[in-house]
């Protein structure tokens, strides 16, 4: 078999989620899978506008869905990001890198009962694929050119040209596996995964079940509750009256201290693929002048930011690169903080006597506080940046999807999503066919290493225009109680797995 680890950019519109893990009514030893009937409770930031994952953005549906609920055919590893098999026992490639073949797993049903068979891997991929599909990230199967079942438990899929990155990518939200026909998907998801959706209590929770009939592992507790709670002060009070068994994905750094040194939690600082982004709008008023971007980039102070923002945690970034990516380079020195510098490059866009901008900031915490530094640290040059709060509904409809915006800032957790800058049409609209092409010429590298010098190129070339600035990498901090395992300590996949938690 001939069988390809590949690993590329995938991508995927964040905003960060602060989620808690706590007991609920547990009254059992949730050690062996699928024994448990305890509760973990999850208290979630930002609730999802809809659970159905293939016509909405916004991250906070596969926070709680993907893994959890549905599956495809491959997955990321909860550790390494690699792919690996998951409804697809394994895969073929062939040697032009445009033939896949999956064979599927006997014995997988979906939660109502229905056996998943080839067809409904078809189904779900072309109904991608269609050109009446509103997907939000059909762009990631435009490759795909063929999908077909030649007997009911393989599917051969064909690519109109190599893509490395394209494996990756159905690892994630637009590679789940649905049951051919399905309806209903916004209010009554029906996956294949150890967790089967229940209820959904709007403005308050939303409820998992294990599926005693799951084809793999049984997870470890009885349900998982996903509840949300958006005030993080109140949040810690929970953890610290011993409501709560885990407060992930902190929103509020500064709060951390009150539970260093405390033997009853364990605080937890991981890693995340999460680039904390301020987006330029580069198609339309001063922001479409490079030097008006790069301007921007001078005059914000990196170090300054994640000590005041977050609490000196954090990884400053120079590019939508993070270490952890094969093609990484250090491109932090690109535009050092430098006022005067700044203001000169105002003047030379006309913009001597300064210019005014918007700001339109989603909820999460890392997103409004670094706003109010931001615009003061713009200020300070002459740009003028008037802060408009929105909520998640709207910031998706007039930022993400109509582009109607000047500046805002959203963390982009999905790894390796360096290739949204290729795409002309992406919400930071931005568009060189210099980059365009490296991209390209980099998904279809045959060879890493010319796959790895591409990327970099690229985004070399990104930086130096100042594209977007990239304010720092988030941490994925969290407190854990004393007897709880199974919390993944690093955020590199698009879902919060609850497959194996579990509290003694």
């Amino acid at each position: 078999m001939n069988r390809l680890k590949i690993k590329m950019p995938a991508v995927l519109l964040a905003t960060a989620l602060a989620l808690t893990a706590c007991s609920g009514d547990g009254d059992s030893d949730n050690t062996t899978s699928g024994s448990g009937n305890g509760t973990v409770t999850l208290g979630a930031y930002l609730e999802p506008v809809s659970l159905d994952l293939t016509a909405e953005a916004g991250a906070a549906i596969p926070q709680v869905l993907l893994y959890n609920v549905y599956e495809g055919l491959v997955r990321q590893n909860p550790d390494t990001g690699e792919v690996e098999p998951l409804l697809a026992s394994e895969w073929q490639v062939s040697e032009e890198g445009t033939k896949y073949t999956f064979k599927l797993r006997d014995g997988v049903t979906f939660h109502d009962g229905q056996k998943l068979t080839a067809k409904d891997v078809v189904w779900s991929f072309t109904r991608v694929t269609d050109k009446a599909s509103t997907n939000p990230f059909k762009s990631q199967m435009t490759v795909v050119k063929t999908v077909e079942a030649p007997d009911e438990s393989s599917v051969v899929v064909t690519l109109s040209r190599p893509s490395q990155s394209w494996l990756f990518d159905i690892a994630g939200r637009v590679g789940v596996v649905l049951k051919e026909g399905a309806a209903d998907l916004g209010t009554k998801p029906n996956g294949t995964g150890p967790f089967k959706f229940e209820n959904w209590n709007r403005g308050d929770s939303i409820t998992l079940a294990r599926s005693d009939s799951y084809w793999g592992e049984k997870a470890p507790s009885a349900k998982v509750v996903f509840r949300y709670i958006t005030d993080a002060n109140a949040l810690n009070n929970a953890m610290l009256s011993g409501q709560l068994d885990i407060v992930a994905n902190i929103q509020a750094p500064q709060l951390l201290e009150v539970f260093k040194g405390n033997n009853q939690f364990q605080v937890v600082e991981g890693k995340t693929t999460g680039e904390v982004v301020l987006a330029m709008n580069n198609s339309k008023g001063p922001l479409a002048d490079p030097r008006v971007r790069q301007a921007v980039r001078h005059a914000i102070d990196h170090d300054a930011l994640i000590k005041t923002v977050w609490s000196g945690y954090g990884t400053r970034i120079g590019s939508m690169v993070p270490p952890s990516d094969p093609w990484y380079e250090d491109r932090t020195g690109d535009f050092p903080h430098d006022p005067a510098k700044a203001k000169q490059l105002l003047a030379e866009a006309g913009h001597a006597n300064g210019l005014s901008l918007t700001m339109d900031v989603p909820p999460p915490g890392y997103a409004r506080s670094s706003a109010q530094f931001v615009a003061s640290q713009l200020g300070e040059v002459g740009i003028k940046v008037t802060q408009n709060n929105v909520e998640m509904p709207q910031w998706l409809d007039k930022v993400f999807g109509k582009a109607n915006y000047d500046l805002s800032i959203i963390a982009h957790v999905e790894p390796r999503d360096l290739v949204r800058y290729g795409e002309p049409e992406y919400y930071h609209r931005y568009k060189n066919p210099a980059v365009t092409k490296l991209m390209s010429e980099a998904d279809t590298a045959l060879d890493a290493s010319v796959r790895d010098q591409k990327f970099a190129e690229a985004a070399k070339v990104i930086s130096q225009e100042a594209a977007s600035d990239w304010l720092f990498l988030l941490p994925n901090l969290a407190v854990i109680r004393q007897g709880v395992e199974g919390f993944p300590k690093d955020a590199v996949t698009q879902s919060f797995d609850v497959t194996k938690v579990s509290k003694k």
